[in-house]
């Protein structure tokens, strides 16, 4: 196992340590599936594309080998002739060459997919150190790498063998058959050899493959203090995390204050709950809890409430149950609708005893309508 810092690398990466790695470049990759898909793609494209490539070969040196005296020794009909015959080969060769750059690019895409990093080609100078290329010549990856060219070597040879041992009564009769069917006939026995050896390198990427991803994904674990750094870079500190919290709910606590104002009644349990209640008639559908506190809070509700000439009305049985049914700029639960109302109607009797005198409406908090399960 690598070690850092004396900690062994024990954790499966992060998926922000997969991020920046891709982002640096570092994503498994298998030379042996690029280099093999060129092979095979290329043997198959020289099956499919050969015959116009010999024609135009054929044309190239039929042409240049009929030259007359005067062709010869003329410079610029010369050239005439050698772009003309070599015209003939262009159209074979370019789709030649398209099909291996596209084998190419889905080969070193196959694992990893296609990845555009700056960093990951800039020059860097570690790679310059002797010792670190000295490391890199005796190390795990290096033993991989000559296992892997004995394999291949091993693979060919064995192969080479068996098709030619298989094929030796065809390569005999070569020297009876008539030209040029006997070279067509070598180049088709040829091709087929290449495309099977190419073929039998496939056993060599099924086991490049795996081995690829799998060290890659070493590479990437990380110490259990990186998991914990790492954490702690994303997640914040927990003191931070705690002074963001506070002040979140400072934030929260003022806005909350600043809407005490627009309430029409406080539901307070005198001694710990304070319930800031709004009704506007031509926009709620029902009452909305404006604000709400408990102890301290409570207090300042009442306060902030007192200064705006706001009724203060003690309740204790609907101030717990709206305290802990209903949430901020929610209505209140249906439940509790008969009993909000009351407290309504008893404020709007004391605007009006205000204003005209009379005898003091009464609110009987202990018999307000409060449903079992409502109540806390």
């Amino acid at each position: 196992m690598a070690e850092s810092d004396g900690q062994e690398r024990t954790e499966e990466a992060t998926p922000r340590r997969k991020q920046q790695a891709q982002e640096k470049g570092q994503v498994a990759r298998s030379k042996e599936l690029a280099s093999v898909s060129v092979l095979i793609v290329g043997s198959v494209s020289l099956m499919w594309f050969g015959g116009m490539l010999a024609r135009g070969l054929y044309q190239l040196m039929s042409r240049l080998f009929s030259l007359s005296r005067e062709e010869v020794f003329d410079i610029s009909k010369l050239g005439d002739i050698a772009i003309g015959a070599l015209g003939s080969l262009v159209f074979p060769l370019l789709l030649i060459l398209i099909v291996l750059f596209v084998a190419a690019l889905a080969g070193a895409a196959g694992v990893g997919g296609i990845r555009f990093s700056a960093e990951a080609a800039r020059p860097k100078l570690s790679k310059m150190n002797p010792l670190s290329g000295l490391k890199r010549m005796v190390g795990k990856q290096s033993l991989v790498e000559l296992i892997k060219s004995i394999l291949k070597v091993g693979l060919v040879a064995g192969v080479a063998f068996f098709l030619i041992n298989s094929s030796r009564h065809d390569l005999l009769m070569l020297s009876t058959d008539v030209y040029p069917q006997n070279i067509f006939r070598a180049l088709d026995i040829l091709l087929n050899f290449v495309l099977l050896i190419s073929c039998s390198l496939l056993v060599v990427v099924g086991i490049d493959i795996p081995f690829q991803i799998w060290q890659h994904n070493e590479q990437l674990k990380m110490t259990k203090q990186e998991v914990k750094d790492e954490f702690k870079d994303t997640e914040g500190k927990p003191e931070v995390k705690g002074r963001i919290r506070m002040l979140q709910r400072e934030a929260a606590q003022r806005r909350m204050m600043a809407d005490v104002p627009q309430a029409d009644v406080i539901v307070t349990n005198p001694e710990h709950f304070s319930v800031a209640l709004r009704y506007k008639q031509n926009t709620d559908k029902a009452p909305i809890v404006v604000a709400k506190g408990v102890d301290h809070m409570a207090l300042k509700i009442r306060e902030v409430a007192r200064e705006h000439d706001i009724y203060v009305i003690p309740a204790p049985p609907l101030a717990r149950a709206l305290y802990h049914t209903t949430e901020l700029e929610q209505e209140i639960p249906d439940g509790l609708f008969t009993a909000v109302a009351q407290v309504l109607a008893y404020v709007f009797q004391l605007k009006q005893y205000r204003k005209s005198g009379g005898q003091r409406p009464v609110l009987k908090s202990e018999n307000m309508p409060i449903p079992p399960d409502l109540r806390h």
